[in-house]
């Protein structure tokens, strides 16, 4: 078992370029099932979650050449059985959109319960009744979800949520269905865009990209392609917070600015400030954080919305940045009801926050964050890069545990920052 250990207290400065967006990677993987042609993806990141999936492909027949440590090729001809291996899917939460493209193919797939962050009830639902209106039938068991569809047909689709992956799933499933498909209340984030326009690129002819209206006429088929996947739309947001709160002066290389604006509102209520040049964002050292309260001297509210909202996997950073500015904030995460939970950590470390339910958290700063050295478990994703972004600006060592948590989402995190200065180190157990 690995773990960091990190030294908190000091200044880090330079540049840093964001890996791949995860949240495009692995539903990108799944639309490589969608063609016996050969789908070429370039910045495909080197976590976790992307190992599993390339393995999980791998085991039902995908031809995959990796080209460079971020270019891959892969070819789906090979590609039969319906059944992917169990204990891989319950390991990451997008093994569940093998289902769209396995249906629009082959006409079948058994699917296991899928695993991911467990921050609250992650329902499939959306994923479900997008299909099932496409002419998809499911027997839903106690652990498994058994789906067939003869042929695919378009269909007038409105999502009962605003969903990233249920959208995905819709998408990736109408592309090769007969007709046309409209799919309303559509998720829009940049990663869903670069799903959309990769799948263009392969031949799909899908419309209205970057809103929440999407129309989709069915191709027989979709062919060769090569696309470049874009920056880390999170991991960006976690690096503008860890520069602000260790003090430090940080580039951040291609980091697509427009994707940030709602980011650049929700920080700036607590006096976080940075400015675009060109394609990278520059955050200045020495900043003066401070709270800005809203008309009348009223609390602050920093909440987690769908697309263009602030995302609900930056809150776990804006907490930990609203510990070191000046005044008091809501932070309100709307979503899942167990996110919030590793604020007792944050507390442990010195922070005033009061936990008013599982999705309100009220935070009075600054507050003196002291190292832990007996040990944080990383409880997921975000909430691990929360941790790693408080231990470096805590005073005094921190150990953090469960770091495979991490590094599902961060490509080596650990040896980057420290290229930035960061006294962070990776140790085995």
């Amino acid at each position: 078992m690995q773990r960091f250990v990190i030294e908190g207290g000091h200044r880090l400065s330079g540049t840093i370029t964001p890996a791949g967006n995860k949240n495009a990677a692995l539903p990108l993987l799944a639309a490589a099932l969608l063609t016996d042609g050969r789908l070429v993806l370039n910045n495909l990141p080197d976590i976790g979650d992307v190992r599993i999936k390339l393995q999980l492909l791998e085991e039902l027949g995908m031809a995959i050449e990796r080209l460079s440590p971020t270019r891959y090729a892969f070819s789906a001809a090979g590609v039969q059985g319906g059944e992917p291996n169990t204990a891989l899917c319950r390991k990451i939460r997008t093994s569940v959109l093998l289902a769209g493209p396995m249906l629009a193919r082959y006409g079948y797939i058994k699917l296991p319960r899928p695993g991911g962050d467990i921050i609250g009830r992650r329902r499939l639902d959306t994923h479900f009744l997008a299909l099932q209106a496409l002419g998809t039938s499911i027997e839903v068991t106690p652990t498994s979800y058994v789906l067939r569809a003869e042929q695919l047909q378009g269909a007038d689709i409105f999502l009962d949520e605003m969903s990233v992956t249920g959208t995905e799933q819709a998408v990736l499933a109408a592309v090769l269905a007969e007709g046309h498909t409209t799919i309303g209340n559509a998720a829009s984030e940049p990663h869903v865009q670069d799903v959309c326009n990769c799948l263009n690129a392969m031949g799909a002819r899908i419309s209205g990209i970057g809103t929440n209206l999407l129309e989709i006429e069915g191709v027989p088929s979709l062919g060769s392609a090569e696309y470049a996947i874009g920056p880390d739309f999170m991991e960006v947001g976690s690096l503008i917070g860890l520069a602000v709160v260790t003090r430090s002066e940080v580039r951040i290389v291609n980091a697509r600015p427009r994707d940030h604006r709602m980011a650049r509102i929700a920080y700036g209520k607590m006096g976080v400030v940075w400015h675009d040049d060109g394609n990278d964002i520059v955050i200045p050292g020495e900043q003066e954080l401070a709270v800005r309260d809203d008309v009348h001297g009223a609390i602050p509210k920093i909440d987690s919305a769908p697309w263009p909202g602030f995302p609900a996997d930056l809150i776990s950073t804006a907490l930990v940045v609203a510990t070191q500015a000046r005044g008091t904030v809501l932070i309100h995460e709307k979503l899942f009801e167990s996110r919030l939970y590793f604020v007792d950590r944050l507390i442990g470390m010195g922070a005033r926050i009061v936990l008013c339910d599982p999705h309100r958290a009220v935070v009075v700063g600054p507050a003196q964050l002291y190292g832990e050295p007996e040990g944080l478990p990383s409880p997921d994703i975000r909430a691990g890069m929360a941790l790693v972004i408080a231990a470096l600006c805590a005073k005094g060592t921190s150990v953090i545990y469960n770091i495979q948590q991490i590094d599902r989402g961060y490509e080596r995190i650990a040896e980057r920052l420290a290229a930035l200065g960061a006294r962070i180190e990776r140790r085995e157990d």
